[in-house]
């Protein structure tokens, strides 16, 4: 009798791990963080902490995303840990799925959406592709950020990991990570920064309030620009001879 290969077989550990227990930031600091878009948050942490743009927000235009990471790795074409997930994350929560930036399949749809909504979770990002999206888009307060859609369906055999760190759009993700998306793309903020990125961002808010409203009113100056130039050596060409009579003239 010809047995199937010990390569193909399925091993406990690495790829079967759960881990329901995961500390967040606290709910008040997480909730102040709805008063600033992405750009102000990536500029304060100095554009390292940003995913790459093909994972954006599909569905209704303006409709943020923000809570805590609930982080879940998927070997690519499946979803079966996006299935449990719905079990393990807590009402809030962001569940951000590492797909290894695959193209085989979706990885949710209009179904799983429904049942996260219904548990409280804040949003799906997902670094790969879903489908049903005019479905999705029907429940209009659930927002979805991901690479693209297709009609492909997921298998359910695993393997895959819930709550360990994962990689998403080229940011390295930890469960409890607070996760920020808006028109302008996705940012992840370490959960240990959370308290003092927020302090600090309510402070370069009330410094800034002069400065934008006077660029409203078309009241401002490049000198700062001439002052960079000046001192990285540029070397501004003189006018022509002709022009500098006229003007003289």
């Amino acid at each position: 009798m010809v047995g199937k290969p010990k390569s193909a077989e399925m091993h406990p550990g690495p790829g079967f791990r759960i881990r329901r227990e995961v500390v967040r930031p606290d709910p008040e600091t997480v909730a102040g963080f709805k008063a600033f878009e992405t750009p102000a948050i990536s500029d304060l942490m100095n554009r390292l902490y940003t995913m790459e743009p093909a994972v954006r927000a599909l569905t209704r235009e303006g409709l943020g995303i923000l809570g805590p990471a609930c982080t879940v790795k998927v070997y690519p074409g499946d979803n079966l840990m996006v299935h449990k997930s719905l079990d393990i994350a807590e009402p809030g929560d962001v569940i951000v799925v590492d797909t290894s930036a695959s193209t085989a399949t979706a990885v949710l749809g209009d179904l799983i959406s429904t049942k996260a909504r219904h548990r409280g979770v804040a949003g799906f990002v997902v670094d790969g592709l879903i489908r049903d999206l005019p479905g999705i888009r029907e429940l209009e307060d659930f927002p979805v950020f991901a690479r693209g859609v297709t009609p492909i369906g997921p298998l359910h055999r695993g393997p895959g990991e819930i709550n360990h760190p994962i990689s998403a759009a080229g940011i390295v993700v930890h469960p409890g990570d607070l996760i920020v998306g808006d028109l302008n793309g996705v940012v992840v903020v370490p959960r240990e920064l959370t308290v003092t990125l927020l302090e600090r961002l309510t402070e370069r808010t009330a410094a800034e309030t002069s400065y934008t409203d006077a660029v409203a009113r078309g009241d401002f100056s490049n000198g700062w620009v001439d002052a960079l130039l000046e001192e990285s050596g540029v070397v501004l060409d003189e006018p022509p001879r002709s022009i500098i009579r006229s003007r003289s003239g």
